[in-house]
Formats: C-alpha cells, sequence, structure tokens
C-alpha cells in the first residue's frame, strides 16, 4: 500500500490532499511556496539514513540525517519485558528497523501528539503489526487510518514501570511516559514538548504553539504541571534532543511558577 508524507511535518498520509491539516492547524505552518509531499523511496533515493545512539541504560535516541520533517528525536524505552517506541520520525530504512528489533521486542508505538505522529503506521508494520496507541482526544489527527492503531485516554501502564498519561496542554490529548526505573531508579520524564526542555537545561516551557509562539493559559500550564508532580522523576528528556539531567521535578515546578507569574502580568514592571 503506498502512503504519502509531508515534507513540513514528515507525518504519513494516505491520500495526497491539498493541504496537510496538521500543518494548516495554527500550531504548525505551511511552507510559503504551499504543500509538498514525498514517499519513503524518494527519501531513500535522497540519501536519508538512521541514527541510533544510546542516551542511558535502555533508552535509545532514533534520528534521521537529513531530518525527517520537523526532525523529532524518537525514543526506544527498553525494558525486561518488552519496549516502547515514542514519538516515531518520518523516515525508517531496513537498517533501522534491524537495530530497534536487536534491542528487543517492541511491543507498542505511541506519540505525544500529532505533530510527532511521523510514519508510525509504517513502523507498526515494520515491526510486526504491534499496537499504535493514540490519545482518543487526537484521533481525529490520523491521517492515515490502520487496524493497528488503538485510541486510548487516562493512564495506561503499557509495561510494568512504564506509564502513559495525558496532562492535555499542546494538544488535548498531549501526553508524556514516566519511567520509574529510569536515571538510575530516580525516575525519567519523557515529555516531549507537552512540557519543553529548554536549552539552558535549567528550565521547561509550556505552549500551544512554539512555531508561532502561543503560549499556554496561567491555568492550564498549572495543570500540567500537577499532573507532572504525581510522578517521581529526577530527569527529563524533550523531543529534540534536550534533557535535563537532574531536579527535573523541581526545575517544572519552577519553570510553570515563572511562566504563570508572567502572563498573569507579575513581571510587567520589568517590561
Amino acid at each position: 500500500m503506498s502512503f504519502w508524507i509531508c515534507q513540513t511535518c514528515a507525518v504519513e498520509h494516505a491520500e495526497k490532499i491539498e493541504l496537510c491539516a496538521i500543518c494548516a492547524d495554527e500550531r504548525q505552518w505551511v511552507p510559503a511556496d504551499g504543500q509538498h509531499w514525498t514517499t519513503l523511496k524518494e527519501m531513500a533515493d535522497a540519501g536519508y539514513r538512521t541514527d541510533l545512539v544510546e542516551l542511558e541504560p535502555d533508552l535509545f535516541g532514533i534520528t534521521s540525517t537529513p531530518k525527517a520533517g520537523i526532525g523529532q528525536q524518537a525514543k526506544l524505552l527498553r525494558t525486561p519485558a518488552g519496549a516502547l517506541l515514542w514519538d516515531p520520525i518520518g523516515y525508517l530504512d531496513d537498517d533501522a528497523v534491524r537495530r530497534v528489533r536487536e534491542l528487543g521486542e517492541v511491543v507498542a508505538v505511541a506519540a505525544s501528539h500529532p505533530h510527532m505522529f511521523g510514519i508510525q503506521v509504517e513502523w507498526s508494520r515494520a515491526l510486526g503489526g504491534v499496537p499504535v496507541l493514540v490519545a482518543e482526544a487526537d484521533l481525529s489527527w490520523v491521517a492515515r487510518p490502520d487496524p493497528a492503531i488503538r485510541a486510548w485516554s487516562g493512564t495506561e501502564e503499557i509495561l510494568p514501570g512504564v506509564t502513559l498519561s495525558q496532562p492535555g496542554g499542546h494538544f488535548p490529548g498531549s501526553t508524556m511516559v514516566h519511567w520509574a526505573a529510569g536515571a538510575g531508579g530516580k525516575g525519567v520524564l519523557l515529555s516531549s514538548d507537552t512540557v519543553f526542555a529548554n536549552p539552558d537545561r535549567r528550565s521547561v516551557s509550556f505552549m500551544r504553539s512554539f512555531p508561532n509562539r502561543i503560549p499556554l493559559s496561567a491555568a492550564v500550564v498549572e495543570r500540567v504541571a500537577r499532573h507532572a508532580e504525581q510522578y517521581a522523576f529526577d530527569r527529563l528528556y524533550g523531543n529534540f534532543g534536550t534533557r535535563i539531567d537532574s531536579d527535573a521535578a523541581g526545575i517544572v515546578r519552577r519553570s510553570a511558577g515563572r511562566h504563570i507569574g508572567w502572563v498573569r502580568g507579575d513581571f510587567d514592571h520589568l517590561t
């Protein structure tokens, strides 16, 4: 079965349509010269390749060179009971599939929100048809339906000690992963850009749109921060290679307070 990939966000589509709805939304963007589509074959012919690196024991990052679409770093989280592929990138090749399989059996593919869907169905098929978990609140953004897609909501322990949960925010179904055994047992939060790890490595951000600079309200930021606080974690990974190495839970709380103060007007005297 053929499918199309949006060149801007690298999300798979069953059909080539006038505009990718994800990119036409206010949280993303369509290039000035219009919509462009590609295929896996075209990308392979253009020299795309995949790279897999160890981030810490049992956690691996997967990227493509050149970057596919938005260019996220997917995560492969390995446990004794199986592995989770998180925020799948918009490209794969035989070498990537082989290396992922060598690290263990993938039991599910999941994305934090529609910008990170990538070619999730194609990854599922390459890994034996494993379930693709999509937040029920964001199911309407799926542009390549497939029997592997399974809607879910709330909280789900996908593997022992690996919990998906939905604080919302960036999208209504925005999801993060808590990995209890990560960071040497101190806990890891794979927060994608629901809680975005900033380049300074000492703060995080909360936004409705990152490219178009639309902030979330104080109430929503507080909700997201409180949701994260139900989990114990010392380290946090974003979806573009950024991370908070330690005291991540404290940094999330302090950053939420800073955001809330600015949108509430507490610091207007500094402007």
